[in-house]
């Protein structure tokens, strides 16, 4: 058998097709950045070989000096870029470079909308990788052979819907990518042109990145002084050092933000960071990114998600999810450990006590970044909101010992403004609070607008007291495990009994008692029709312009939490609510003077299906209750 016998065409997966077409007429701004992608897989590709050798040194077959190199020629028009890392065989080739194994992606290509402004920062959700090499190549050849494997594979594709593949000979491990330039794009020939984007975007790789120097002849200065002839050599460009090894203050904000760019696979600069030095019981390094934009597949389960673990600068693995909570999932960076050995595995971190003390300091140092960034800069942590805040509001229920620090991140929307933003926070909501207001309000609706025009507001409108205004579909469940903060009782205006306290005055109180004496013996009949559909009838003070509401009990589950379990396919257990009637109302009014039971029955039930509407958005019986209002229309017109 030759080395190409086994060569085959083969075509490309459908998400593949679409990226590179996207990859070639996106991203034209910012072409460079192929060299970036492509370095940082070299390097990564040095990291896994560096962790394999680490029980199997025959992996490195008598070459430890990892590196990347990069060469330019003129002639052929092409850029190589070559490393000796892990390498891939045949089978890997295919997943790598055929086939994109990303979760979420068919939700990504339906996000594309043909601006190419947009889609191009869609790219950098998705992440750019070896595909960006179609940016400025018409052709890619790729000769790759896997450490402690014989044979090396040959991939070839001019990026339009297939590609081949062969076997060849390659005497060493590793990967080269040849890079045949398109007839405008030889700029990226120049050797001074290649180092530059390599200082810009990649002086933080921690193995050397290698270009060729070529050879000094001998030569006379001009003072006459004899230049000395120096040998061509590859010669690395770039410091070479691990970046979150080097001392802060040596470090500028531009490094700090292409080697984010590196670990976090992302197009755009993060919003903010925290590099620390852990020194103590458990020493670790972290440096930990807070993204400005949520990947597209943010809510997926399947979605890997963690930071890469490092154990003595050796990598160890990508996405090590067992350092941050789920909720701070979109975190992204690394750490590096003194304390874990270099075999550590996933099991192994499980349970592991270093884990548990590196997982509590990273969170709190996660926290504590956030809470300055509100305090700090608003309109910057405003971004961060926007785009995360669904995430943080799953806190509360899974890390109960940093609660409070959470619920500081929280942002609602409020009566106090008209705009749907979530931008009040709990600590701004207690600063405005009435004289005598003990209690933090609250209403959650299916909507910002249901929230907003909910009739349970109309007694706060009308004496001033804020209201918090949730919508999210996470809210009420996070409300269940929010039960307090800075010592003030959260009270949803949509539960119990309402009691203002210290907010109700004696002249509204005296009022209401006259106007419940007007209409006195109202509620046992009411009762009476409705016995089956309510759990208990009362007068309420809540509603001014309103006639009715519903209420759920103190101890029954809401509305909106039972709408929550049964959106993911739970039984919600069977609940009446309490109707409550505002005894001012004209229409109420109405009702008591009505001595017809039949109409009595009906108009009962007529608002009892208004109040029912106005909270949940929806009826079980909507035909019932269009024909008994229809048949008290025309009865009023007699």
């Amino acid at each position: 058998m030759t080395a190409t016998s086994e060569k085959e065409t083969l075509g490309f997966q459908t998400e593949v097709k679409q990226l590179l077409n996207l990859m070639i007429h996106s991203l034209y701004s910012n072409k460079e950045i192929f060299l970036r992608e492509l370095v940082s897989n070299a390097s990564d590709a040095a990291d896994k070989l560096r962790f394999l050798a680490l029980e199997n040194d025959s992996l490195y077959e008598g070459d430890a000096d990892l590196k990347v190199r990069i060469s330019a020629n003129k002639d052929k028009k092409t850029v190589t870029i070559s490393d000796n890392g892990i390498g891939m065989n045949r089978d890997e080739v295919v997943s790598a470079l055929g086939t994109i194994a990303k979760s979420g992606t068919a939700e990504f290509f339906q996000n594309l909308t043909g601006d190419k402004a947009k889609d191009s920062q869609l790219i950098g959700q998705f992440g750019v990788g070896f595909y960006s090499a179609f940016i400025v190549a018409d052709e890619v050849t790729v000769r790759t052979r896997k450490a402690d494997e014989s044979q090396a594979v040959e991939w070839q594709s001019k990026g339009e819907g297939e590609y081949t593949l062969a076997n060849i000979d390659k005497p060493s491990r590793g990967t080269e990518i040849i890079l045949h330039l398109r007839d405008d794009e030889t700029e990226f020939l120049d050797d001074f042109r290649l180092r530059g984007i390599v200082t810009k975007y990649s002086d933080h790789i921690s193995i050397p990145v290698e270009m060729y120097r070529e050879p000094v002849p001998e030569s006379e200065g001009p003072d006459g002084e004899k230049i000395e002839a120096k040998p061509g050599e590859w010669e690395a460009i770039n410091k070479a050092e691990a970046l979150w090894t080097r001392d802060k203050s040596e470090i500028s904000d531009e490094e700090y933000q292409e080697f984010y760019k590196h670990v976090g696979h992302d197009w755009e600069e993060p919003l903010t960071w925290a590099h620390n030095k852990v020194e103590g019981k458990t020493e670790y390094t972290s440096l930990l990114y807070i993204p400005k934009r949520a990947p597209f597949d943010l809510y997926n389960r399947d979605r890997q998600n963690g930071l890469k673990l490092y154990v003595q600068r050796v990598f160890i693995m990508d996405d090590a999810e067992q350092f941050m909570p789920g909720y701070l999932r979109f975190v992204k960076g690394l750490l590096d450990s003194n304390d874990l050995p270099l075999n550590v595995s996933r099991e192994i971190l499980q349970d592991n006590k270093v884990t548990q003390a590196i997982r509590k300091g990273c969170t709190s140092r996660v926290l504590k970044m956030l809470d300055r960034m509100g305090k700090n800069k608003p309109e910057q942590y405003q971004t961060f909101w926007n785009e995360f805040g669904g995430v943080i509001k799953e806190g509360p229920a899974e890390d109960m010992a940093n609660k409070e620090a959470i619920a500081k991140l929280l942002r609602f929307a409020s009566t106090h403004s008209d705009e749907a933003t979530q931008n009040v926070s709990l600590e701004q909501y207690i600063e405005r609070m009435d004289e005598g207001q003990d209690k933090i309000y609250y209403v959650v609706a299916d909507s910002f607008e249901a929230a907003k025009n909910s009739p349970h507001l109309e007694i706060f409108r009308k004496k001033g007291i804020e209201v918090l205004l949730l919508s999210d579909r996470v809210d009420e469940w996070m409300m269940s495990h929010l039960t307090e903060f800075q010592e003030k009782q959260f009270q949803s205006i949509t539960r119990g009994d309402l009691d203002l306290g210290d907010l109700d005055d004696e002249e509204s109180k005296k009022a209401q008692e006259e106007s419940e004496k007007e209409v006195a013996g109202l509620l046992e009949r009411i009762k009476e029709v409705l016995s089956d559909k309510v759990k208990e009838v009362r007068f309420t003070h809540r509603l001014t312009d309103s006639p009715a509401c519903v209420v759920a009990d103190e101890n029954d589950m809401s509305s909106q939490m039972i709408k929550l379990m049964e959106s993911v396919g739970q039984q919600a257990p069977e609940t009446k609510p309490v109707f409550e009637l505002n005894p001012e109302h004209q229409l109420v009014k109405h009702l008591n003077d009505e001595q017809d039971e039949d109409k009595f029955k009906q108009w009962s039930e007529v608002l009892l299906d208004q109040a029912l509407l106005a909270e949940r958005g929806s009826l079980k019986d909507p035909a019932g209750f269009v024909s008994r209002l229809n048949k008290l229309m025309l009865d009023l017109n007699k």
